[in-house]
Protein backbone atom coordinates (compact mmCIF):
# COMPACT_ATOMS: atom_id res chain seq x y z
CA UNK A 1 0.00 0.00 0.00
CA UNK A 2 2.50 2.58 1.05
CA UNK A 3 4.26 1.36 -2.57
CA UNK A 4 1.13 2.70 -4.79
CA UNK A 5 1.08 5.80 -2.26
CA UNK A 6 4.67 6.97 -3.45
CA UNK A 7 3.84 6.28 -7.14
CA UNK A 8 1.07 8.22 -6.88
CA UNK A 9 2.67 11.19 -5.24
CA UNK A 10 5.92 10.87 -6.85
CA UNK A 11 3.33 11.31 -10.33
CA UNK A 12 1.51 14.10 -9.09
CA UNK A 13 4.84 16.02 -9.03
CA UNK A 14 6.77 15.00 -12.04
CA UNK A 15 3.85 15.66 -14.30
CA UNK A 16 3.37 19.33 -13.47
CA UNK A 17 7.43 19.57 -13.07
CA UNK A 18 7.32 18.63 -16.99
CA UNK A 19 5.94 21.49 -17.65
CA UNK A 20 7.19 24.06 -15.54
CA UNK A 21 10.91 23.54 -16.27
CA UNK A 22 11.04 24.31 -19.57
CA UNK A 23 9.76 27.66 -18.86
CA UNK A 24 12.43 28.29 -16.61
CA UNK A 25 15.35 27.40 -19.38
CA UNK A 26 15.33 23.80 -17.91
CA UNK A 27 15.41 20.56 -19.30
CA UNK A 28 12.01 18.73 -18.57
CA UNK A 29 13.59 15.38 -18.27
CA UNK A 30 14.87 17.04 -14.67
CA UNK A 31 11.90 16.54 -13.35
CA UNK A 32 12.51 12.91 -12.82
CA UNK A 33 14.57 14.15 -9.89
CA UNK A 34 11.58 14.64 -8.32
CA UNK A 35 11.21 10.14 -7.99
CA UNK A 36 13.42 11.36 -4.80
CA UNK A 37 11.97 13.37 -2.12
CA UNK A 38 14.75 15.86 -2.09
CA UNK A 39 14.84 15.81 -5.68
CA UNK A 40 11.60 18.35 -5.32
CA UNK A 41 12.73 20.28 -3.12
CA UNK A 42 16.36 20.87 -4.70
CA UNK A 43 14.44 21.59 -8.42
CA UNK A 44 11.75 24.37 -6.44
CA UNK A 45 15.23 26.03 -4.91
CA UNK A 46 16.85 26.06 -8.50
CA UNK A 47 13.42 27.30 -9.82
CA UNK A 48 12.96 30.13 -7.25
CA UNK A 49 16.51 31.39 -8.05
CA UNK A 50 15.94 31.50 -12.11
CA UNK A 51 12.64 33.70 -10.86
CA UNK A 52 14.64 35.83 -9.40
CA UNK A 53 17.03 36.30 -12.31
CA UNK A 54 14.16 36.56 -14.89
CA UNK A 55 12.01 39.28 -12.61
CA UNK A 56 15.33 41.49 -12.24
CA UNK A 57 15.58 41.79 -16.35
Amino acid sequence: MEGIIWLIATALTVIPMLKLLPHFGINKFWALACIIPLGVLVLLWIMAMKLQELEKR
